[in-house]
C-alpha cells in the first residue's frame, strides 16, 4: 500500500507517533488509508449538506475495511460572487483546488480517494486532481437543489436574476421580487437547473467516475446518503482491483462525455472544464470535435434555463443512465469502457428506461437533431467561441446587428438597465477573458437582464468572458483569442456590423481584412488590471479559453 511509506517499519515510528496524536489505533494503521476530500463549507448552498455526505462516505469506507481520513477543498458560490470583483476569483479556484488536493494526497500518501464536491469549479478541479494523481478514486457529489415554486410554477436561480431585469423594465414590483428571492432557492444543493455544477456532476457520471445518480439525486433525498455510503464501499473494490482514473478517463470516455453533454444541453462552461481535465491525462480535446459530436447527437433534454424542467424531473425520468441508454439506441456511445462502478458502460446502462418522454425525449423524437452546444468561428473568433444553442430562441439563430462595445461587464449592465440597448443590437463585452479579466468572469447579470427586459429574442451578447450555466439567449462566450492578447474582439468599434449564424457555426465582423489590419497597427496592449497576489500569477500563467484556460509555465519549452 502507498500508505505504508508513512505508517510501516521502524523508520516510520515518528510518523506513527503523530498518528497516535490523531487518535489512530494500531488496527486502523493496518488498513488502507482512504482520503475523503470534503468541499463542505457554510457559504455555498450546494455545500452546506456535504458534512452529511462525508459522514456517510466515512461509514461506507469503514464498513468495507478502510480507514477514512477527511481533508478539505475550497469552493466559491458563483451566485454570490456574481456581478462584482468576486467573480474574478471563481474560475481561478479550479486550479487551486486541483493543486491543493494533489499536495495533500501526495504529502500524506493516501491509498485511494473519495471526492465529495458539488459546485461549479470544485467538480472539475477535483477531476483534474484525480487525473494527475491516478490513484483509485470515486466521486459522490452533494446533489442538486429542489426547484422553487412561485405562483404554482417551478422556478430557479436564473428566474431570480431575470426578475431583476423585469423590475428595471417596470414589469415587476418590489413585492414580487421579494417573493421570488424567498422561494426560488428551495433547499440546499447545487442550483436546480442544468447549470454548470449539475452539468459537471452529470458528466462525472457519464465519463465513468461516479455511481448512478451522482448527477441527479436531489441533495435533500435520503437516497443521496445511501449513494454516499455505496461510494465509500465501492472505493475499496476499486483499490483492490487497482482501477485508477486514467483507466476510466480515456479518449473514448471523453467522447462519451461530449455526447451526453450535447444530449443534455449542458452549460457552456463544460467547454472550459472538459479540455482542462483531458489535458491532465495527456489528451488534447480539440474544440473542433464539439461540432462533429453535435452534428450526430440529438438534443434530448431542455432543462432550465433552456426549458421548464429541472434536475429533480431528470432524476425521476431515469437520470443520466436513461439518457445514455437512449443515445445507445443509435450506437452513439462507446459501451465497452470501464467505470468506477466496477462495470462497463454497457452493463451500467442496460435496462435503464426512460420513464418520462416529456423530460428525456426519445432518440427518434428529439428537440433537435443536433446537440445543445456549438462552437462558432470567424474573423471575430478565429480560435472559436461557444454558445448554448439549445437555449437560443429560433429567431436568434441568425442575427445581424450593430456592435455596442463595452470594455467591462459593469458598463454593459449600466447601459442595459439604462435602456440604451435596443432591438437588433449586439452587445460586446471584452477585456473579461482569462488574462484580461483576469479570471474570465461569468456574465449572468447582463444576459439575465437582457432576458428580463424582454430583449432576449432581439439582442445578442458576445464576450471573451464566459456565461453562467443559468444564462440563456444568443450569448456567445469564450471568444478567442481574447482582447487582452490582441484578439480581433479588441478591434471592434461601436456600430460595426456583426453577423451571427449559429447553424453555420460562424460569427464575423463585417469589416475588411485591410481595415482590421489598420486597426491592429493602432492597438496597444493594456497593463494588467491586477499586479499582485494570486490573480497576478494566474494572469501570467493562464492560456486561452479555447484551450480550457489551463495554466502553463510562462516561457517554458512547448
Amino acid at each position: 500500500m502507498r500508505s505504508d511509506s508513512v505508517k510501516t517499519g521502524i523508520s516510520q515510528a515518528p510518523h506513527r507517533s503523530l498518528f497516535n496524536a490523531l487518535g489512530f489505533t494500531k488496527e486502523e494503521l493496518r488498513k488502507p488509508f482512504i482520503g475523503i476530500v470534503s468541499s463542505y463549507n457554510e457559504i455555498v448552498p450546494g455545500h452546506m449538506n456535504l458534512d452529511k455526505i462525508v459522514d456517510a462516505v466515512k461509514l461506507g469506507v469503514a464498513m468495507a475495511g478502510g480507514a477514512p481520513v477527511v481533508f478539505p477543498a475550497i469552493a466559491v458560490c458563483d451566485g454570490i460572487a456574481m456581478g462584482h470583483e468576486g467573480m474574478k476569483y471563481s474560475l481561478v479556484t479550479r486550479d487551486l483546488i486541483a493543486d491543493s488536493t494533489e499536495a495533500m494526497a501526495m504529502a500524506h500518501q493516501f491509498d485511494a480517494l473519495v471526492m465529495v464536491p458539488n459546485c461549479d469549479k470544485n467538480v472539475p478541479g477535483l477531476l483534474m486532481a484525480a487525473a494527475r494523481l491516478n490513484i483509485p478514486t470515486i466521486f459522490v457529489s452533494g446533489g442538486p437543489m429542489l426547484a422553487g415554486r412561485v405562483n404554482g410554477n417551478k422556478t430557479s436561480l436564473s428566474s431570480m436574476f431575470e426578475a431583476v431585469g423585469a423590475y428595471s423594465a417596470g414589469k415587476m414590483t418590489e413585492e414580487e421580487i421579494e417573493e421570488y428571492e424567498n422561494k426560488v432557492c428551495a433547499s440546499c444543493g447545487s442550483c436546480s437547473g442544468m447549470y454548470t455544477a449539475n452539468s459537471m456532476n452529470c458528466l462525472t457520471e457519464a465519463i465513468g467516475m461516479g455511481l448512478k445518480g451522482n448527477g441527479t439525486i436531489p441533495a435533500v433525498y435520503s437516497e443521496r446518503i445511501r449513494l454516499a455510503k455505496h461510494a465509500g464501499m465501492k472505493i475499496m473494490e476499486l483499490l483492490e482491483k487497482n482501477i485508477c482514473p486514467r483507466d476510466i478517463m480515456t479518449e473514448k470516455a471523453f467522447m462519451n462525455a461530449l455526447t451526453v453533454d450535447m444530449a443534455l444541453g449542458c452549460s457552456t462552461n463544460t467547454m472550459l472544464h472538459l479540455p482542462a481535465i483531458a489535458h491532465e491525462v495527456g489528451i488534447e480535446l480539440d474544440l473542433n470535435l464539439v461540432n462533429e459530436v453535435s452534428a450526430r447527437t440529438p438534443n434530448l433534454c431542455h432543462l432550465a434555463p433552456a426549458g421548464p424542467t429541472y434536475m429533480e424531473d431528470l432524476n425521476e425520468a431515469g437520470g443520466i443512465y436513461a439518457v445514455m441508454n437512449e443515445l445507445n439506441k443509435k450506437g452513439l456511445l462507446y459501451t465497452d469502457l470501464p467505470t468506477a462502478t466496477g462495470k462497463t458502460v454497457a452493463e451500467n446502462i442496460k435496462n435503464c428506461r426512460n420513464l418520462n418522454p416529456d423530460v428525456i425525449r426519445p432518440i427518434d423524437n428529439p428537440y433537435s437533431e443536433t446537440g445543445g452546444l456549438a462552437i462558432l468561428k470567424g474573423n471575430l473568433a478565429p480560435e472559436g467561441g461557444v454558445v448554448k444553442r439549445s437555449a437560443v430562441a429560433p429567431e436568434m439563430l441568425k442575427h445581424t446587428g450593430p456592435a455596442r462595445v463595452f470594455d467591462c461587464e459593469e458598463d454593459a449592465v449600466t447601459a442595459i438597465l439604462g435602456g440604451k440597448i435596443v432591438d437588433g443590437d449586439v452587445v460586446v463585452i471584452r477585456y473579461e477573458g482569462p488574462k484580461g479579466g483576469p479570471g474570465m468572469r461569468e456574465m449572468l447579470n447582463p444576459t439575465s437582464t437582457i432576458m428580463g427586459m424582454g430583449l432576449g429574442s432581439t439582442v445578442a451578447l458576445i464576450t471573451d468572458g464566459r456565461f453562467s450555466g443559468a444564462s440563456r439567449g444568443a450569448c456567445i462566450g469564450h471568444v478567442s483569442p481574447e482582447a487582452a492578447v490582441g484578439g480581433n474582439i479588441a478591434l471592434i468599434e461601436e456600430g460595426d456590423v456583426i453577423e451571427i449564424d449559429i447553424d453555420a457555426h460562424s460569427v464575423n465582423i463585417k469589416v475588411s481584412d485591410e481595415e482590421l489590419k489598420k486597426r491592429r497597427a493602432n492597438w496597444k496592449p493594456r497593463p494588467p488590471k491586477i499586479t499582485s497576489g494570486y490573480l497576478a500569477r494566474y494572469t501570467a500563467m493562464v492560456s486561452s479559453g479555447s484551450r480550457g484556460a489551463i495554466l502553463e509555465v510562462p516561457n517554458a519549452d512547448k
